[in-house]
């Protein structure tokens, strides 16, 4: 674990986590987290999945530059999706992986944007809060699969609280004055567009983060409203099954949980 996290601190990957458990814990307990070692003890790369259900959730690939174009991605790509089932991912920018993810029978389906803007002044009915086991079966139906002891591990961290109205739910993670959304869903797009809602006016955060699918109501909603910006994007990619199962105009993924 700490040459992994060496690697993942790299690439930026531990911002937003003040310590551990950490996200690559829960795809070690939750998924598979495998690395390539150097001769040292260290890692080349890193790749780790979550596991909802049937689906496999691919949410990290990670080599040090020097390494990349060499073979490593690939051979740690092919262990993690040798499971059967549906596969997605949310890829980066970079067109290497987008082409390795394509040959791995992934497609191109919608971006992901990562969103950011104040948390108060936005109209939003009322939230109570709730356990994650409460809000399971709507998660599953939403993303694709059934997660309920990552739900449970993520609503025991520090700083995290689960929201829910009627027919919705949204998780909030508190970071200083920032609060990160996700995941979050509902029974229909206006559901969990009102869910994250009433989760945004619930918070004492300053400013939010949240990842929408492109597909999504509330992307349109925020981006009308003073303060809110695209800061990046990925791509949700996923194959013919994954396509089948995962709604993006009603979920809201969280952007290292998927």
């Amino acid at each position: 674990m700490p040459a992994v996290r060496e690697v993942a601190k790299r690439f930026g990957l531990l911002t937003g986590w003040s310590g551990t458990p950490d996200f690559l814990d829960a795809e070690r307990s939750f998924g598979r987290l495998l690395f390539a070692p150097d001769e040292t003890g260290g890692a080349l790369g890193f790749g780790g999945t979550l596991r909802r259900g049937s689906v496999t959730h691919l949410g990290d690939l990670f080599v040090l530059p020097g390494h990349q174009s060499a073979g490593v991605g690939r051979a740690l790509l092919a262990e993690l999706l040798r499971e059967s089932g549906p596969k997605v991912t949310f890829a980066s920018s970079d067109p290497r992986a987008m082409a390795l993810y394509v040959r791995h029978g992934l497609r191109p389906w919608t971006p992901l944007l990562y969103l950011t803007g104040p948390a108060a002044g936005l109209p939003a009915p009322p939230a109570r809060r709730t356990r994650a086991e409460e809000v399971a079966t709507l998660d599953a139906r939403a993303s694709g699969g059934a997660r309920p002891a990552t739900l449970a591990w993520y609503a025991a961290l520090p700083g995290v609280t689960m929201y829910a109205t009627d027919r919705g739910y949204a998780a909030t993670r508190l970071t200083g004055h920032d609060v990160l959304i996700g995941p979050a869903g509902g029974a229909t797009p206006q559901d969990c567009a009102d869910a994250v809602l009433a989760a945004l006016a619930a918070t004492r955060a300053r400013t939010a983060r949240i990842a929408l699918p492109g597909t999504h109501p509330l992307v349109p909603t925020l981006l009308a409203t003073a303060g809110w910006r695209i800061g990046d994007l990925d791509t949700l990619m996923a194959d013919e099954p994954g396509l089948a199962l995962i709604r993006p105009d009603r979920y809201v993924p969280h952007p290292d949980l998927g």
